[in-house]
């Protein structure tokens, strides 16, 4: 385990250890499920706070009365960009909890899971200034460039759309393209099929053009058999991590290779068919519904939304295997999370989303969590 991520893997073990006797709360609605009835939550929150709480147990409540975050990513001052799914706004975020809407994407359309979803910062955002974003329409999901303030300019349009399984997830790699999680949009067959942008993950430049090196002639996939990804990362060895709802038997994380065939719909979870790649980790959907996803050290970090936790899985990147059995935090504490960012700072953020139709959110809800290791100065003054 790394230095730096050992003393926040202990405060929270101390969390789990005082919260082992509480229950989980009545069952939702899995996130992995078919067709679920999504009703419109029954909350109005109000606008972004701009003080932080510590809970005394290493984790920081940074912003409060969010609706639905999804997506999160750093600017290289430090400050962060969070989508909301329903309301379609970009907000910026300060390392010290103030909270500033940017802009509404008028584009996107809410319904479902669908929304305006995950965001990433261009590596070259110091003279470019632009970001991209994955948004669902009434037609399709598609991913724009967007400089903050300016109308969105699409680069992928036709990715399949639902109210369910419509993916989402955004990251630059190590290489220096844009990658992209997208789900089969309720129809299993595009998973497999090479023509559908759905059931994918996408690896595409800045301009979205296939990336040179993508394993299909003029082709945006890198990789298909998926149902509906959520979460991408990458270790030390710039091998991609990604976290995959199943149906109703099995959860996934798997290690994501230049046109591998991950098995949906015909696989879920292990299978000893070869034509298809194995999970590394697999979970009942009870106890994860993983989304987002960062490496940090040596541990991979997992945000569960039914599972209500922070899944720590220690992986070997050398060897690109896990190592040992993973080990929860945060659970039952904070309710649904989504999505799990490390920042400038070593921290690791983490949005939770009880607002989605499927939590039960508090007068708080939703909220941007900080874990900062014990004995910190805590809270960052601006």
């Amino acid at each position: 385990m790394s230095g730096a991520l050992r003393p926040l893997v202990a405060a929270a073990t101390t969390l789990v250890l005082a919260l082992a006797g509480c229950s989980l709360g009545a069952p939702d609605e899995t996130e992995s499920g078919e067709s679920p009835n999504l009703p419109t939550p029954s909350a109005s929150p109000t606008a972004p706070g701009g003080s932080a709480e510590d809970d005394g147990v290493g984790v920081q409540v940074l912003v409060k009365n969010l609706q639905v975050p999804w997506g999160l990513a750093f600017l290289p001052d430090g400050n962060a960009l969070v989508t909301e799914r329903d309301t379609r706004r970009i907000l910026s975020i300060t390392p010290g909890g103030r909270a500033t809407p940017v802009q509404t994407i008028q584009d996107a359309y809410s319904g479902g899971e669908g929304g305006l979803l995950g965001i990433a910062v261009s590596p070259k955002y110091a003279t470019d200034k632009t970001v991209f974003i994955y948004y669902t329409t009434r037609t399709d999901n598609r991913i724009a460039s967007l400089v903050l303030g300016q109308q969105p300019q699409p680069i992928v349009t036709g990715i399949p759309v639902s109210g369910i399984h419509n993916g989402g997830r955004l990251a630059f790699g190590p290489d220096g393209y844009l990658y992209a999680g997208t789900g089969d949009a309720s129809e299993r067959g595009r998973a497999q099929d090479l023509k559908s942008l759905g059931g994918k993950i996408l690896r595409m430049t800045g301009a979205g053009r296939p990336a040179p090196g993508n394993p299909y002639p003029n082709s945006l996939v890198w990789s298909r058999g998926h149902r509906n990804v959520q979460g991408l990362t990458w270790d030390a060895k710039k091998r991609l991590w990604a976290t995959e709802f199943g149906q109703n038997q099995w959860d996934e994380v798997n290690v994501i290779t230049k046109g591998g065939n991950y098995g949906w719909p015909t696989v879920e979870g292990m299978s000893t068919d070869k034509r298809f790649t194995k999970p590394l980790v697999t979970w009942k959907p009870d106890v994860a519904s993983p989304s987002g996803a960062v490496v940090v050290g040596s541990n991979l970090l997992v945000a569960a939304l039914k599972g209500e936790r922070l899944w720590v899985v220690t992986i070997d990147a050398e060897k690109g295997t896990v190592d040992g059995t993973p080990r929860p935090m945060l659970q039952s504490r904070y309710g649904r999370l989504r999505t799990v960012v490390s920042a400038p700072d070593g921290s690791v953020w983490v949005a939770t989303s009880n607002r989605d139709g499927r939590g039960n959110p508090t007068v708080d809800d939703d909220r941007i969590l900080r874990i900062i290791p014990p004995g910190s100065s805590g809270v960052d003054v601006l």
